[in-house]
């Protein structure tokens, strides 16, 4: 059975009992040495990148390239340790980031691709090109890892339909639309951010979309596999996991971020709905949005 709860900072986890479906309230840095051994399918991290940013009551502030890249190394390579062999990795990051984790991440693991995901929203520049895209690191710890890629299947409207003797080719018809399913590519366009109409929105300034994570963790788990996330801000990734028959634990410092993960993860027992997945299917945008 599923629970939620806080490990205060005083209990460090030392088993897979102590963190399986766990808020641990925590720095990462003051429970890495604890964390078990070899437990963990899944791992998601979505660091701060290197800007300016305030989180609930703490900030992180830029750091210089090299003095960034050594932050990232300290905490990356020692909690890989709770990998499983099996296990897959993704790590989130933007433009200025991405090239300076690619050489660590590359140290430790095996790199499969790089996700390319239109967040569409970003602040304007007059000299510059406005950023709205973000990169995604899939990484595996061996060459023997799983992978769905049937889970993950994009339903996008067919705008040219193309028939073959009267019959629909490789497209299908309905009263809705013509319709085509589609292997997902690596770049990810179907895709917005939370914001204020969404359910799932929160006050936290970095929240990934509960569709985004669907996907990472539809790809690269099974059900009833345990899915770590180190910075998990509101509990977006252990939502995620719990609506989809995971096992998760997350780790985050900030108490009010705790307690809302906590809320989310109980209204999740009242409902699994994912915002632009519908009948096992990943949809555009704008087109049907909403599933059970």
């Amino acid at each position: 059975m599923q629970h939620v709860g806080v490990l205060e900072k005083s209990a460090m986890p030392s088993t897979i009992v102590d963190i399986t479906n766990s808020v641990l309230h925590q720095d990462l840095f003051s429970c890495l040495e604890f964390l078990p051994l070899n437990c963990i399918d899944l791992l998601i991290i979505d660091p701060p990148y290197n800007l300016s940013k305030q989180y609930g009551k703490r900030s992180f502030g830029k750091m210089g390239n090299d003095e960034y890249v050594e932050w990232f190394d300290s905490w990356f390579s020692q909690i890989l340790k709770c990998l499983k062999p099996t296990a897959s990795v993704y790590v989130c990051s933007d433009w200025t980031t991405s090239s300076l984790i690619e050489p660590i991440i590359g140290k430790y693991l095996h790199i499969r691709n790089r996700i390319t995901w239109e967040r569409e929203k970003g602040r304007g520049a007059k000299a510059n090109w406005k950023n709205c895209s973000e990169d995604i690191w899939f990484c595996t710890v061996s060459d023997d890892y799983y992978f769905d890629v049937e889970a993950v299947k994009l339903k996008k409207k067919v705008i040219a339909p193309y028939r073959v003797n009267g019959t629909p080719k490789d497209w299908d018809e309905t009263k809705k639309g013509n319709f085509r399913l589609t292997h997902p590519s690596n770049l990810w366009t179907d895709i917005s951010i939370p914001f204020w109409s969404m359910k799932e929105n929160t006050d936290h300034p970095t929240q990934k979309s509960e569709k985004l994570l669907a996907k990472l963790i539809l790809a690269s788990s099974k059900e009833g596999d345990i899915i770590l996330d180190p910075f998990m801000g509101s509990g977006s990734t252990c939502v995620v996991a719990k609506k989809l028959g995971r096992n998760y634990c997350g780790i985050e410092r900030e108490a009010e971020y705790c307690q809302l993960a906590i809320k989310r993860l109980l209204n999740a027992e009242l409902g699994a709905t994912i915002q632009g997945i519908h009948d096992g299917y990943f949809w555009e945008r704008n087109t049907n949005p909403v599933t059970k």
